[in-house]
């Protein structure tokens, strides 16, 4: 099969399978936000990353230092999804050759930036040329308590915490040239694209709390990445299509808001599972971060969406796909 046949979730799939693993003190490999290992005190989450130009992003319409910040930033809400905190990062770094050195100063001052933020330490990695930008990191976190996508079980309820789709408009708004100090609603839109912030705070109290079942950070649409917690939890879900949350942002300037809240990506935003039992917990939480429940786990296999009027249809799974 040749490559561009295979959706991304095949590949990966197929990975799985002839890389399953063996080593019997591995806590979790292949199939969620983070690989873990077990330590003396505390378990290391391990997670990587990878961003090429003209496909994850556009050098000219991407300020380096934006783009510094969210090559880390992705990874860091990957360790955020597990409920942990990232602490070492490794840098792998592709440049075509004449690359001008003041876009490399600003690229390091915007990872510099992101690592002060979330207290992470780059310790190593590699640099080479290549035909296009080409950035793979690395990161290590560390935690006690973990919160995996496969702990869905039916009736829990299912929350996201921020507004969805605003990111994917703000890949079109930069597609129309558009840059920021434009406007304040397309600035907006346009930083949940360029400058995406982990939900590092969030995963570090559900895990604490022990309040959510299963957790995913939404890189590649809530469509997609409820499907991942569906598949590994071995369950289903309802969504409310009008319990959504958007922004006035994105209603103001998207023709089509909720196709982008659910399939648009790159939203870095958690979603996560709730027990009924633990439903209060999460409704406190709500007072310092903005918290949505938008549906609740269910028996067998299928995701539906249910409009307004309680009208129930096979929720289309789509999003980002890498292939």
């Amino acid at each position: 099969m040749k490559l561009k046949q295979l959706k991304e979730n095949e590949l990966i799939a197929a990975i799985k399978k002839d890389f399953s693993p063996h080593a019997d003190d591995l806590i979790l490999g292949i199939g969620d936000d983070a690989a873990v290992i077990p330590g003396k005190d505390r378990n290391w989450i391990i997670t990587k990353d990878l961003l090429i130009e003209d496909y994850h992003f556009l050098s000219a319409s991407h300020p380096p230092a934006l783009l510094g910040k969210k090559s880390l930033n992705v990874n860091i809400s990957d360790i955020a999804a597990m409920g942990c905190d990232p602490r070492f990062a490794l840098l792998g770094l592709g440049l075509p050759s004449g690359t001008d050195p003041a876009w490399i100063q600003e690229f390091f001052l915007g990872l510099k930036e992101a690592a002060r933020t979330f207290d992470v330490e780059l310790i190593g990695g590699d640099v080479t040329q290549a035909e296009k930008i080409t950035i793979s990191v690395t990161l290590v976190g560390e935690g006690k308590k973990l919160i995996k996508r496969s702990g869905a079980k039916p009736g829990h309820l299912i929350y996201v915490s921020g507004t969805l789709g605003d990111s994917g408009q703000g890949l079109l708004v930069s597609k129309q040239g558009i840059k920021l100090g434009e406007g304040l609603e397309t600035d907006f839109l346009l930083h949940a694209f360029l400058d995406p912030a982990p939900q590092v705070s969030l995963g570090k109290e559900l895990a604490r709390l022990q309040a959510a079942s299963a957790m995913i950070d939404i890189s590649d649409g809530l469509s997609v990445d409820l499907g991942h917690i569906c598949e590994e939890s071995g369950t289903g879900a309802e969504i409310y299509l009008d319990r959504i949350p958007v922004s006035p942002e994105l209603l103001s300037l998207s023709e089509n808001p909720l196709t982008l809240a659910l399939h648009g990506g790159e939203d870095y935003q958690l979603l996560f599972t709730v027990p009924t039992g633990k439903e209060k917990t999460v409704l406190d939480l709500g007072k310092r971060f903005r918290l949505t429940r938008i549906g609740q786990i269910t028996s067998g296999r299928k995701i539906l969406s249910v409009d307004e009027k309680g009208k129930k249809q096979t929720l289309e799974i789509k999003g980002y796909q890498h292939f």
